[in-house]
């Protein structure tokens, strides 16, 4: 298990750094509520790029793109969609509509090598904090391809973070208030077979971001507890940090099985060095330093891996 005392931070100033990228030369990418997106280079130096602020973007999850634009989910108060942003600051949409209906706040937006994009909304409710109990089941997964956009999955319980399989047999996701790491065959044409449990989760585990590592196995954050948890191909669960405080963690879950669970129990985490972290990336040249992103702090923080990840799809971009 890695200490808390061996996890570093990177960054400065960052506003709500949700979502984590690395590439190979170096550079890593952050959701940015400014409006974009920051790079932080390896000397430390950083860049936003940011979208118009009358757009008043607020990324959640984000994507490279090979041209050096990014891909925005857009996680607004009350509307969503998927936008391209290009680093001059123009901006465009990529999808703000599905089945005729428009996007509701919209969590992730995953490119896979194949060209096609996952996108994942957690809820259709509104305010979101009302599906933060045990029994939901509102959130739903989109395709875009070459055929359109359509909804692939359906009735999941509080979508989050999407990944394919190292294999491109199996898509990945995260059903954080279902507390469930769930996993759907691929079929050809992008279409979804029968959800599968990997593992559930239990007190004080709420899954959020994921990659996968060299070896295949995923690795798991979870907001809340700080807890990043490594889970092999059976399910097994292996907790490989955890950054807590017993008794809130005891508040929440109380709150979280009498379905009143609410912002308070998520934007008052107490701990000692992680801010509520919320996803990860493999990066650093031989791919074994994770990057943690987070809700609620202003810095990366960052760990030396026993083992390397997998490299993702936009892993050689230039960037």
């Amino acid at each position: 298990m890695i200490e808390l005392e061996d996890v570093t931070a990177v960054g400065t100033g960052l506003k709500r750094p949700e979502c984590v990228l690395c590439t190979a030369g170096g550079a890593l990418f952050t959701a940015d509520w400014d409006g974009g997106v920051t790079r932080i280079d390896a000397d430390g130096t950083q860049q936003q790029f940011l979208a118009p602020a009358v757009a008043a973007m607020r990324p959640n999850g984000i994507a490279l793109c090979p041209d050096g634009s990014f891909l925005l989910a857009h996680l607004g108060d009350a509307d969503g969609g998927v936008f391209r942003l290009f680093r001059d600051g123009t901006l465009e949409p990529l999808l703000t509509e599905v089945d005729g209906a428009p996007l509701p706040p919209t969590n992730f937006i995953l490119p896979d090598r194949d060209g096609r994009f996952w996108i994942t909304v957690s809820t259709r409710l509104r305010p979101r904090d009302r599906d933060y109990r045990p029994d939901a089941a509102d959130g739903f997964i989109v395709l875009l391809d070459g055929d359109g956009a359509r909804i692939v999955a359906d009735g999941l319980g509080y979508t989050n973070e999407v990944q394919v399989h190292p294999s491109g047999d199996w898509l990945y996701v995260n059903e954080t208030f279902g507390r469930r790491l769930s996993r759907f065959p691929i079929n050809a044409g992008g279409a979804l077979g029968a959800r599968e449990t990997v593992t559930a989760f239990g007190h004080g585990s709420f899954p959020d971001g994921m990659a996968f590592d060299a070896e295949g196995q995923v690795w798991i954050v979870s907001i809340v507890s700080n807890r990043v948890v490594r889970v092999d191909d059976r399910g097994n669960q292996e907790t490989v940090l955890e950054d807590k405080d017993d008794a809130h963690l005891d508040w929440v879950e109380q709150a979280y099985l009498a379905g009143e669970l609410g912002r308070p129990h998520l934007d008052g985490v107490k701990s000692r060095k992680l801010r509520n972290i919320s996803s990860l990336a493999f990066g650093g040249s031989d791919l074994r330093t994770v990057y943690l992103g987070c809700l609620l702090g202003d810095q990366i923080a960052r760990f030396r891996a026993p083992v390397a990840g997998h490299p993702p799809a936009h892993w050689r971009y230039e960037a």
